[in-house]
């Protein structure tokens, strides 16, 4: 698994509890509620592609006979 990078957030206080009760609703740490929202942003904008999920989709057209 790749190192992930380390730095300090400044964020609103009501922002912050917003996020704390998503992330606990979801079974997740604030910061990989953070983690994943900004991910699935990234995605839906087009600017960043998971090897992993590329390679998803490459499988599945290669054993999709259609």
């Amino acid at each position: 698994m790749a190192e992930k990078k380390k730095f300090l957030l400044r964020i609103d206080d009501n922002i912050y509890a917003a996020l704390e009760k998503w992330a606990a609703d979801e079974l997740r740490s604030i910061n990989g509620q953070i983690e994943y929202l900004l991910k699935d942003s990234l995605k839906k904008a087009g600017r960043f592609k998971n090897n992993t999920d590329e390679n998803e989709i490459n499988n599945n057209e290669n054993s999709n006979p259609g």
